[in-house]
Order: structure tokens, then C-alpha cells, then sequence
């Protein structure tokens, strides 16, 4: 049985009467891939968990298990899991500090866990900041790779007034716009704030003469 699997068996039988009780703080948790961590932050162990979160600038809520005994001991039942803090990702059980820990050194815990919205925010922002938007490897002034340079050079031939975002003087953008779009490579495209591709994707509108009335669509 996986890690991930064993952690959140059920054993419904010695759980009747408190997994009504348990069971109303889930749907709290799952909302947009919430993580919630059951902390006493009194205890080593769930500080440290809480700095681990917070490094890497993740989302989470809080419940303190020593303000409710019947959660504290019910949730233990619940996720057949003894100990705590305990980490849930929409309602699910990862598991405590350990997991964690093994999660972080894998590079798996981002992928894993959402990013908070400060970060979702300030992409959105960045991605509406004009409305045609190019993220790339430099500037207008000097494009850094030879993808950046393409792009730059199809967009100039076309006439429409852009923008462009250096990544490589921003890691958190470049790594958080990857992430936000579900598109792994730069540079990549914006108009109204909505991702329109990298520089193949343009290429191919140029090519079927579709790229100057989206660009324009921008614009209006």
C-alpha cells in the first residue's frame, strides 16, 4: 500500500460517533485545493511544519486540536493517523512532518500544495498589465535567447502595440507563471490577460494569417 493510500483509510466502525463532526470541517478544506493543517503550534514539530508551508510561500488554514478533544482524538480515527500535525489537500490526508519533509526534498510539496493568492494575484496583474503581453528572456531592447528574439520579431512585424516582462529578473514570476497558465516553456503570449501560446503557437497564427485579428482582439 502507497503512502499516500494508507493514510487515508477509514475505519468507519470505531468512528460512528464522531465522523459526522470530523467529517463537517472537510468540505471547508476542499475548497480551490486548500491545504489545512491541524497545528498545535506550541509543539516543535508543527512549527516547523507551519515554516516548511510558509517557505514556500503555500496557501493553508489552521485548526488548533487542542481547543476541541473530540476533533483532536476523532480526526486520528478518522485518517488512521496517530500523531500530529497532520497536513489535508482538499480534503484529503498527506500526512505530518515526516511526509513533509520527504515532500520538500523530492520537490514534490509545490506541486502538491497550491500557491497563496498573492502570488496568483500579482500573475494575474502582470498578465493584464497591457493588452497584448509578452513574457520572455529580456527585453524589446534585447532579447536573451533566440526563442525570445524570434517572437519579438513576428510581433514587431505586425505593428500592435505590446509589452514584455524580463523572466530572468523575476525567479517567482518565472517559475509561478509556469505553473498559473499550465504552460511549462517561455516566452509566452497574453492578450487580455489570457494565455495565447509560446512562439510555435505564434508562428502558426502568422502562418494562417490569424495572428494580427487576435492580437488586434487585444486592442479594442
Amino acid at each position: 500500500m502507497s503512502r499516500l493510500s494508507r493514510a487515508t483509510c477509514l475505519d468507519i466502525c470505531r468512528c460512528k460517533s464522531v465522523t459526522p463532526r470530523v467529517s463537517s470541517f472537510l468540505p471547508r478544506w476542499r475548497r480551490g485545493l486548500q491545504p489545512v493543517l491541524e497545528t498545535l503550534l506550541r509543539s516543535g514539530f508543527s512549527k516547523q511544519m507551519v515554516e516548511i508551508l510558509n517557505k514556500h510561500n503555500i496557501q493553508f488554514s489552521s485548526f488548533d486540536i487542542l481547543s476541541d478533544e473530540e476533533v483532536r482524538q476523532g480526526l486520528k480515527t478518522y485518517s488512521n493517523w496517530p500523531t500530529y500535525p497532520q497536513l489535508y489537500v482538499s480534503g484529503e490526508l498527506i500526512g505530518g512532518l515526516d511526509i513533509i519533509k520527504e515532500l520538500e526534498a523530492s520537490e514534490e510539496l509545490d506541486t502538491i500544495c497550491p500557491k497563496a493568492p498573492k502570488l496568483e494575484e500579482r500573475l494575474k496583474v502582470l498578465t493584464n498589465k497591457a493588452s497584448v503581453m509578452l513574457f520572455m528572456k529580456g527585453s524589446k531592447q534585447e532579447a536573451k535567447c533566440g526563442f525570445s528574439k524570434q517572437i519579438l520579431e513576428i510581433l514587431n512585424s505586425t505593428g500592435v502595440e505590446y509589452e514584455t516582462f524580463d523572466i530572468l529578473e523575476d525567479g517567482e514570476v518565472r517559475q509561478g507563471l509556469k505553473t498559473y497558465s499550465n504552460w511549462p516553456t517561455y516566452p509566452q503570449l497574453y492578450v487580455k490577460g489570457e494565455l495565447i501560446g509560446g512562439l510555435d503557437i505564434v508562428k502558426e497564427l502568422k502562418e494562417n494569417g490569424e495572428l494580427l485579428p487576435v492580437l488586434k482582439g487585444g486592442n479594442e
